[in-house]
């Protein structure tokens, strides 16, 4: 397979047997390496990604996470972080090889969890991307906010394409609108967002709950491989104090801002993302 083909899809089993869908790119016989998508996106958020980290030497598969995408939804409705970093462990458990593991927000959370709880899963490095221990209340809130906003969906793609320029007015409009159909289903006549709404609840307790800060903060210090934090420039969900405070906490920890980059940092400002992390993944790549 070249890197520049359409991905395969591939499917794996999660934590309990749930069902996780995936898109991969690059030579079977080439380092694995995840890419793990936020809160309320689907495995096409890396899509621009996936090819160009295929095309320098990596095999990257991009799961959807359970309750998103076309992957499966949790029958309870139970959307607790410690599932998703059970997902993540019996993915990099069936892969095997040791991958590098580059997730974004809850994507990040839950691989920190993952690689640095008991059962630790055998990884090679974590790219977290614009997460670390602690969020910005104001920026949490005005995420789930837009999530609640649109219970009754859109009456037509456009239409949510216009809701997603309005919520992120720093980036860009799409050249092509239509792309945001990947993160939309139909619900009778109406286009409603590629998402279990039951996770929201779960959403707004993981807010910042007691003790969970130096939970991750612990996790990080007990993965025991190289962590590089990806923030985004003008993220409103990462303060750069806190930030820094991450990485003065972990010593293995190494960070770098992606200028006019918001929370979602490969949205906003993919080519700039792919050049902060091309460094950081040749350092691994030759250790």
């Amino acid at each position: 397979m070249t890197a520049d083909a359409p991905p395969l899809p591939r499917s794996f089993v999660g934590h309990g047997g749930i069902r996780i869908t995936a898109d991969v790119w690059g030579e079977a016989s080439s380092p694995p390496l995840v890419l793990l998508h936020g809160g309320g996106q689907t495995r096409h958020a890396w899509d621009r990604t996936g090819p160009r980290l295929a095309a320098l030497g990596w095999r990257v598969i991009a799961p959807d996470l359970r309750g998103h995408g076309t992957s499966g939804w949790s029958a309870d409705g139970d959307y607790a972080l410690d599932l998703f970093a059970g997902d993540v462990r019996a993915l990099v458990a069936e892969l095997g090889g040791r991958p590098v593991l580059i997730g974004a927000s809850l994507g990040g959370l839950s691989s920190l969890l993952a690689a640095g709880e008991a059962p630790r899963a055998a990884v090679r490095a974590l790219v977290l991307v614009d997460v670390a221990h602690r969020p910005d209340p104001r920026g949490a809130r005005r995420i789930v906010e837009f999530m609640r906003g649109r219970p009754d969906g859109f009456a037509s793609v456009a239409d949510a394409a216009a809701a997603v320029a309005a919520y992120l007015p720093h980036r860009p409009r799409p050249q092509a609108p239509e792309r945001i159909r990947n993160n939309l289903r139909r619900h009778g006549d109406r286009w409603v967002w590629h998402w279990d709404p039951r996770m929201l609840d779960s959403f707004e307790g993981r807010m910042d709950p007691p003790g969970m800060a130096e939970r991750l903060l612990d996790a990080a210090r007990h993965a025991d491989v190289p962590i590089q934090l990806v923030r985004g420039g003008i993220s409103d969900v990462v303060r750069e104090d806190v930030a820094q405070e991450f990485c003065d906490r972990v010593p293995h920890a190494r960070r770098v801002d992606v200028a006019d980059a918001g929370h979602m940092v490969a949205g906003d400002r993919n080519e700039h993302f792919i050049d902060a992390i091309v460094p950081f993944l040749e350092g691994i790549a030759c250790a």
